[in-house]
C-alpha cells in the first residue's frame, strides 16, 4: 500500500472546506476496519485512509503549515500504513471506570503480546507490538498499542481465494475470538494486501 506523500494532503484551507464531508467517508471506511475483541478491547485497522484523515486532523488542531513540519507528521503515521504483507492495527483497552482501568491494566501485562490473526487453515499470527517504542511500564501495560500482523504469501492467497479470517486475544486474564470476522470487514482488510 502506497505511503503518503505531501502532495496526498489538502492545505489547511482546503482541509477547512472539505472536512465535514472527507470526516463521513472516513467514518463510514472505518466501520468494516474495526474488530471488538470482547467488551474492553478492539482494534482498529489503520490504512491509507485512516492515517491521511489522522495526519490532516493533526495538521488542523495544530495548525501545522511549514513544509518540514508535515514532514515529520507524515514520518510519524506512515509506519502504520500496511505494507502489502501485512496488517496493521491500533490495539485499544477500553474501561470507562478510571479505577477498574487501572486495575485491569495493571491485569493484563503483556497482553498486546498475546493478539493473534488466523486465516482459515493456518495457524495463528501473533502480533508484533509497538515497534515504535514500549508502551508499557513495569507495573501496567497502555491502553493503547500499534500491532503489526505478518502473514505468508500462502496465508494472503488463501484469503484472496475466500479463506475466513478471524482474530483474538489470549492472555490469562483476558481471552476472546473473533471467528471469523464478518464477511465487509474481511473484504475492507482484505484491499491492505493489494
Amino acid at each position: 500500500m502506497k505511503k503518503l506523500q505531501l502532495g496526498d494532503l489538502f492545505s489547511l484551507e482546503q482541509y477547512h472546506r472539505k472536512r465535514p464531508d472527507f470526516r463521513k467517508q472516513v467514518m463510514a471506511h472505518k466501520r468494516h476496519r474495526q474488530v471488538p475483541l470482547g467488551e474492553h478491547a478492539t482494534l482498529y485497522f489503520e490504512d491509507a485512509l485512516t492515517m491521511q484523515y489522522q495526519v490532516q486532523e493533526m495538521l488542523r488542531v495544530e495548525r501545522i503549515f511549514e513544509e518540514e513540519a508535515i514532514h515529520e507528521e507524515l514520518a510519524t503515521y506512515n509506519p502504520l500504513i500496511p505494507d502489502g504483507t501485512n496488517l496493521k492495527a491500533t490495539f485499544m483497552l477500553e474501561y470507562a471506570d478510571v479505577d477498574q482501568r487501572r486495575r485491569e491494566l495493571a491485569r493484563l501485562m503483556g497482553v498486546e503480546d498475546r493478539v493473534w490473526a488466523r486465516v482459515e487453515g493456518n495457524t495463528p499470527v501473533r502480533a508484533i507490538a509497538n515497534e515504535d517504542l514500549e508502551r508499557s511500564t513495569a507495573e501496567k501495560t497502555s491502553s493503547v498499542h500499534f500491532l503489526r500482523f505478518e502473514f505468508t504469501q500462502a496465508m494472503i492467497d488463501a484469503l484472496k481465494q475466500g479463506a475466513s479470517l478471524a482474530f483474538g486475544v489470549d492472555h490469562e486474564h483476558y481471552n476472546y475470538s473473533v471467528d471469523p470476522v464478518s464477511a465487509e470487514i474481511r473484504a475492507s482488510l482484505l484491499a491492505d494486501f493489494s
